[in-house]
């Protein structure tokens, strides 16, 4: 059942049901609206919803080849100061690490466009980053200019408080018209719900939302807002959009053991500017 976005009222019972689903297990449901999702039993629930996607045998602590998850992370550097240098680097190293992508801000598009060209590494970017309150309008156009710089893939940032105060359609409208611009151009769309910010049922609405609206991916966080990424929020995500949907995992993911606790509870793409340490398996500082 996926409620009308157009609905303003999505159905109150579904997503109760779809929240206690996911927190219960068969009768033990008894105060399932104040569980926690990061306890273990919820990645337990979950971690074969997106086994499609999923190298075989792949769970908490098993080795992950390096270059299988090498191709899941999107090697990120968002910090306001990166210089055109910094940027250079990064494009080193996820050549030399074969890494799904680099992540950058819009104004060095092109030139990792120019970098990587003949390589199995995209560019992407992010629009209407970090707050996601530019109008709709300037998203669009954002990712348009993107695209046009050689932008393969597109992080958008919802309006955070168009969400909570319930105004699913401006929601569904900001989504959709940065996934028209990218499907027009056949780039990827990632939208960013910053779940640090948002209740369980505001995450689950975001992610239906994202999904109706016609996105690749739906993404946990910026990395500039008070949390990142954690194993419940990616377990509850995957569990609302399923295996037609990616969810990426970004913010705070500073070693191997993060990825892949992260990846082994649905997390299709990795976000992380500490790429090489994870890949080398050491832990490392992230510098969005």
């Amino acid at each position: 059942m996926n409620p009308s976005v157009n609905d303003q009222n999505i159905s109150k019972e579904f997503l109760e049901k779809t929240l206690r689903d996911f927190y219960c297990e068969g009768e033990s449901c008894k105060g399932w609206e104040t569980n926690v999702v990061t306890q273990p039993k919820a990645v337990k629930n979950i971690v074969g919803v997106g086994a499609d996607r999923i190298a075989a045998g792949l769970g908490i602590g098993d080795a992950i080849n390096d270059l299988s998850l090498a191709r899941k992370i999107d090697h990120t550097l968002l910090k306001p100061e990166a210089t055109p240098e910094e940027i250079k680097k990064l494009c080193e190293e996820a050549r030399k690490y074969n890494f799904a992508s680099v992540c950058i801000m819009p104004c060095y598009v092109a030139l990792c466009s120019s970098l990587l060209k003949g390589t199995d590494v995209k560019v992407c970017t992010v629009i209407g980053f970090p707050l996601g309150a530019t109008t709709t309008e300037v998203k669009r156009f954002e990712a348009e200019q993107a695209i046009f710089n050689g932008a393969q893939e597109i992080d958008m940032v919802i309006n955070i408080g168009q969400l909570k105060q319930g105004n699913f359609d401006y929601i569904f409208y900001d989504i959709n018209q940065v996934v028209l611009a990218a499907k027009k151009n056949r780039v990827v769309s990632k939208v960013i719900l910053e779940t640090a910010l948002l209740s369980d049922s505001e995450k689950v609405k975001a992610c239906i939302i994202a999904k109706n609206a016609g996105a690749d991916f739906v993404k946990t966080s910026t990395g500039f807002s008070k949390g990142g990424a954690t194993v419940g929020d990616i377990a509850l995500m995957k569990y609302v959009v399923g295996s037609a949907v990616g969810v990426k995992a970004s913010g705070g993911i500073r070693s191997r053991e993060d990825a892949e606790k992260m990846i082994a509870s649905g997390a299709d793409r990795i976000g992380a500017s500490a790429s090489v340490a994870i890949i080398k398996g050491e832990k490392g500082k992230t510098s969005y």
